[in-house]
């Protein structure tokens, strides 16, 4: 059985892995969309609000078609290395904002920098969004769907999801080459603070989505996987590494699958439901793709 001194060991490993990382690849910027993109009906923007300077808002561009009779689903989003920025997963967020979704992300929409970042900015998020859904005047009035609503993260940002996930207004979950470390008290400090237990908190189902078995917290998302019993679980990897491809057109493989999730989960999409459900689904049956499934509706 591995001794503490081993979970120490990769614990200060894959810290380290994820800091040099960090510096190499987050900091990169893909091309920003110059107007409206996505493959989604709603054509999304990426803006900011001086109302909330702290975070970038991805958007569909118009928004006349929300309100009464079809809402915005809210994801809020934190970033690799918990950066102050979201620039590189941009393409990744647009998409899923084409798709009818208001997406606020860590970070303001320019000249965001450090990764100083909190948690609690998801939270942030949330209740401006619920604010701005009940201000007159607000182009969000009565457009915003405030009893569904996804925390996602990806690598540290994950860790900072996970945190806020059991609040009581969490829809789901989604967790991008994440897991919480067997041992945070040794390496670099980390602005979160989650444990194994942090997982029996859970209320709401969760996905992990990683870069397969070279991703460096692919051993962490098996980990939670296997930990968590009470919730509606589903895990995923394709080959792709830790950095994703977020910054491909339209957010790559990972933007297919953000979408269907929150398709699934937000909007009550049956044919979306199909990528994840049963031993034929459709991540189950692309060959780029290893699936474990806890999704028994019982639970």
């Amino acid at each position: 059985m591995p001794t503490k001194s081993f979970f120490v060991l990769l614990s200060l490993f894959v810290l380290l892995s994820l800091s040099i990382f960090a510096v190499c690849v987050f900091g990169q910027t893909p091309p920003i969309a110059s107007g409206p993109a996505g493959t989604g009906p709603h054509p999304a923007i990426l803006e900011g609000d001086p109302s909330l300077p702290t975070h970038a808002i991805y958007r569909p561009e118009n928004l006349t078609a929300f309100g009464r009779h079809l809402k915005l689903p809210l994801v809020v989003w934190a970033n690799g290395a918990c950066n102050n920025f979201s620039t590189y997963y941009a393409p990744f967020l647009t998409e899923i904002a084409s798709h009818g979704f208001l997406v606020i992300a860590i970070g303001p929409a320019t000249g965001g920098k450090g990764n100083d970042t909190r948690p609690s900015q998801l939270l942030d998020a949330i209740d401006w969004a619920a604010a701005e859904n009940r201000r007159s005047g607000s182009k969000y009035a009565g457009k915003v769907d405030m009893m569904k609503i996804a925390v996602m993260g990806h690598s540290c940002g994950g860790l900072q999801a996970l945190e806020v996930a059991p609040d009581p207004r969490i829809t789901t979950a989604m967790i991008w080459s994440s897991g919480v470390l067997n041992d945070f008290s040794q390496g670099p400090k980390m602005p979160v603070h989650v444990s194994k237990d942090t997982l029996q908190k859970l209320h709401t189902p969760v996905a992990y989505i990683t870069g397969g078995k070279q991703d460096i917290a692919y051993t962490n998302a098996s980990d939670d996987f296997a930990r968590i019993q009470k919730v509606p679980a589903f895990m995923a990897s394709i080959d792709v590494g830790h950095g994703g491809t977020y910054s491909q057109s339209y957010g790559g493989p990972f933007g297919v699958v953000g979408v269907a999730w929150l398709q699934w989960q937000l909007k009550n999409d049956s044919r979306a439901a199909k990528m994840f459900i049963g031993p034929a689904c459709g991540l189950c049956v692309d060959p780029r793709w290893t699936v474990q499934q806890k999704l028994n509706p019982g639970l």
